[in-house]
């Protein structure tokens, strides 16, 4: 098994083929856009957020959902119409809370390793992202937030990821830009920001010097596998044309469900829509207003990231309404209006604001590895830590590929039990 074939030009499927291309394999990548990085992986909050490894399988998710179900500016929007597809998925979603405390142990571990192989691969590539590494700022406006918060970082902590309670006093000297009246924050100094399109861009670079064969404006019509060989079937002017390789890994975002049914395999992602605003800072005042510390601000569940000089990103909110791209007016106001509440001084006059779909598993784990059949293989699923998380489910995905090429036999990967192994062996290797 030497050919592979990635589906998938966004963060996990660029990352997956650099990973396979490091181990020798023979990879084309087929993306659908007619540049890299066009969809989930253009213009998300830019964090590389350890500290926001919480799975979403608490309780009280489940009770937001239907406190705002009417609520268009909601935080958590899910719209009432049902789906078998929406239907089946919070049922999964509801029977993973009993493992909420194991999984965010596990993606804080999965999100602490990430970040080694992340840079790394960075500065062998020579690949410029607006790399922040100033610390995440987790804000909280009552006493409530900032206690759960507390049970928050003993998990964390249990991951390997250290952060510290701060007073609203600390809070100012972090980042003095930040107005209004805090409970009480949580600051992880080791996390960071930055473009995720760029650093996607940059490594697609890096993948055509290592001889991966790039094929943008490629849509996939239909994947098919016998176990031996993997058939890749474009659609080209009208006509099929249909591709053969070794192996084949679906690292789609939200189209991995679909793709993955045609393979025998249920990856049951669900598009859960996010939106952003960049705001340009376009003088020297709004510049100076501008946080340079990144934020999450709990209440409103909504994240930050400052990239260059002039840029200002904000993004967050979840929307459950199937594979919609729509950009809502009632979705964007509430990130341009917290804009103006918590940082005055900066002017909102040149907004750009943008949706996407994070392809997310019910029970909030990735799902990486191979499938039913011996040549299909798997990067796909990260939901809201898809950035976070890339470099090492990459990695992890390239070596159990390698692992059933040298074996000749199936090779199967536990996400949550290898990241335990990871925090008892130290780390992974590079």
């Amino acid at each position: 098994m030497r050919s592979i074939a990635v589906i998938g030009g966004g963060i996990a499927g660029i990352t997956s083929a650099y990973a396979l291309a490091q181990r020798g394999f023979a990879v084309t990548l087929f993306e659908k856009h007619r540049y890299p990085a066009m969809e989930t992986s253009f213009a998300n909050g830019g964090q590389l957020s350890a500290s926001n490894a919480e799975v979403w399988t608490h309780p009280s998710t489940l009770l937001k959902a239907v406190k705002w179900m009417f609520k268009g500016d909601a935080p958590l929007l899910v719209h009432a119409h049902p789906t078998w597809h929406k239907l089946s998925w919070f049922a999964e979603f509801a029977a993973s809370i009993p493992r909420y405390r194991e999984n965010t142990i596990a993606t804080a571990r999965l999100a602490v390793a990430a970040r080694e192989h992340l840079f790394a691969w960075a500065r062998a590539e020579g690949v410029d992202f607006d790399l922040k590494k100033k610390g995440i700022l987790h804000i909280y406006r009552d006493q409530a937030g900032f206690e759960h918060a507390g049970e928050v970082s003993r998990l964390l902590a249990a991951g390997g990821l250290p952060r510290r309670a701060v007073t609203p006093a600390e809070m100012r000297a972090i980042e003095p830009t930040l107005a209004g009246d805090y409970y009480g924050g949580y600051f992880t100094e080791s996390d960071s920001t930055g473009d995720i399109h760029k650093f996607t861009v940059g490594m697609a670079g890096a993948i055509e010097r290592l001889g991966v064969r790039c094929e943008y404006d490629a849509q996939v019509r239909s994947v098919r596998s016998d176990g031996r060989r993997a058939t890749v079937v474009l659609e080209r002017g009208g006509k099929p044309e249909p591709r053969e390789f070794d192996a084949v890994l679906v690292s789609a975002g939200v189209a991995s469900r679909a793709l993955a049914a045609q393979l025998g395999d249920r990856v049951n992602i669900y598009p859960v829509k996010g939106y952003s605003v960049t705001v340009n800072l376009l003088d020297a005042r709004s510049q100076a207003s501008a946080p340079t510390v990144s934020l999450l601000d709990d209440e409103t569940k909504l994240v930050t990231s400052r990239l260059g000089v002039d840029r200002f990103r904000v993004a967050g909110t979840a929307e459950f309404n199937g594979y919609n791209k729509d950009i809502r007016d009632d979705r964007i106001r509430p990130l341009v209006r917290w804009v103006n509440q918590c940082f005055p001084g900066v002017s909102t006059r040149q907004v750009i604001p943008w949706a996407g779909l994070r392809p997310m598993m019910p029970d909030m784990m990735p799902r990486v590895g191979r499938g039913r059949r011996a040549n299909v293989f798997y990067n796909t699923g990260h939901g809201h830590l898809g950035w976070t998380l890339s470099a090492i489910t990459a990695d992890m995905v390239a070596g159990v590929v390698q692992e059933s090429a040298d074996s000749q036999r199936p090779v199967t990967v536990d996400v949550a039990g290898w990241s335990s192994s990871v925090a008892g062996a130290g780390g992974p290797q590079h």
